[in-house]
């Protein structure tokens, strides 16, 4: 079984799913943050690959990847982070990439090492609902899922894609890219209505999300939470590492103070 299907199968109560750039500032601090995110409960962790034009992220993220590819992170590296740090963590690990770097990397072999290392899934932002054949092979015969996007413009698009998807649906809260944001404008009643009348599997709503209040207005509409460019700031506002790991550790005990 796929970790992200036997984690959410035993979760009683709402996910909080947590990202990083890896390698920003570098790859030991990333190691760290990963086994606090742990430690600190959250339930999935997205790493995200650095890449030089990460076009549906904004400035945080935009930022994290070019100082994690200045500091010579690459997918290598990143892979060579997960199979050292796998048996130490228990919880589902997934990619947050484009999809060129699947193809620089050969697909055959990118979803081979993705099994080897111990990825469970891929979040693709540029490579759609509609092209997921392109790479379906490959999920099937190694297991790695690929983590659908649904948004609120998705509209009859939705039950196909959630009737059809595995591990989790990827709920865009709002238009445009990544970054904290004051408030919302999605109907969420409605938006989730759609979705769990087809899905068959857990949804989890990013884009913006900051704020344990936020996890907390937001999940309750659907299964769980996912927090990336706030935790990406608190980690880069410390100068040592011990000071990103507190700023860290204070962050994801605010936003679990929003499930609990």
């Amino acid at each position: 079984m796929n970790r992200i299907d036997e984690h959410f199968s035993g979760l009683d109560k709402k996910a909080l799913i947590t990202f990083l750039t890896v390698g920003d500032p570098d790859i030991e601090t990333s190691r760290q943050a990963i086994l606090t995110m742990q430690e600190e409960g959250a339930d999935l962790i997205e790493l995200g690959v650095p890449f030089s034009d990460p076009s549906a992220d904004g400035p945080v993220i935009q930022a994290a990847d070019k100082r994690a590819i200045d500091g010579g992170t690459d997918i290598f590296k990143v892979f060579e982070l997960v199979e050292d740090i796998r048996d130490q963590v228990k919880i589902p690990m997934v990619f947050l990439l484009y999809y060129n770097i699947i193809v620089q990397y050969g697909a055959q072999e990118f979803f081979e090492r993705c099994a080897k290392a111990g990825v469970d899934g891929l979040i693709i932002p540029d490579l759609p609902y509609e092209e997921s054949d392109e790479i379906a092979e490959y999920t099937q015969k190694y297991g790695v899922y690929q983590i659908n996007l649904v948004s609120p413009t998705s509209h009859d698009r939705i039950k196909k894609i959630a009737q059809n998807s595995k591990g989790f649906l990827y709920c865009v809260s709002s238009l445009g890219v990544t970054g904290e944001k004051s408030s919302f404008e999605t109907n969420f009643g409605e938006f989730f209505a759609d979705i769990k009348r087809y899905a068959k599997i857990p949804a989890c709503v990013d884009f913006g999300i900051s704020t344990g209040e936020q996890v907390r207005e937001l999940s309750a509409y659907c299964d769980g939470a996912i927090v990336g460019s706030a935790i990406v700031k608190a980690i880069a506002s410390g100068k040592t590492l011990d000071e990103r790991m507190d700023n860290l550790r204070a962050k994801l005990r605010e936003l679990r103070s929003g499930i609990e």
